[in-house]
């Protein structure tokens, strides 16, 4: 019998919530990064899809729980260095949910980030998880 993915954080599943997550991502935009907030609204986009598994549900509540939670491993005020614990928790959740996500989580999160911060100029990286 197949293992049952571990379970989230409890202490970063009680902190998500969808209008926590949206403060922190138009505060953290800059400090975070492109990457961190497009990767963060893949997640998010999946985890509104009703195709998406409890279990890949939970694992995604976790990542992004832990990107809200306000006691960090590593504080989020430290520049350079204050967001790497969070990126590798969103990291790790888009490995693990990976056949979960969609085309149109992406570029649903690709229109929310233009919003956020604006057009990438041509000097920024292309996106990383296509």
């Amino acid at each position: 019998m197949p293992e049952s993915p571990p379970s989230p954080n409890p202490a970063a599943a009680s902190w998500y919530s969808g209008p926590r997550l949206w403060r922190t991502l138009r505060k953290a935009a800059v400090a975070a990064g492109r990457k961190t907030i497009f990767s963060a609204l893949i997640l998010f986009y999946c985890l509104k899809d009703k195709d998406t598994p409890t279990w890949a549900k939970g694992v995604i509540v976790g990542a992004l729980g832990y990107l809200i939670l306000p006691a960090d491993l590593i504080p989020d005020i430290l520049p350079g260095a204050g967001y790497g614990d969070d990126w590798g928790a969103i990291v790790a959740a888009l490995g693990t949910v990976a056949a979960y996500i969609k085309d149109e989580h992406k570029a649903k999160a690709r229109e929310q980030v233009e919003r956020l911060l604006g057009t990438p100029n041509a000097a920024a990286p292309a996106d990383f998880i296509e």
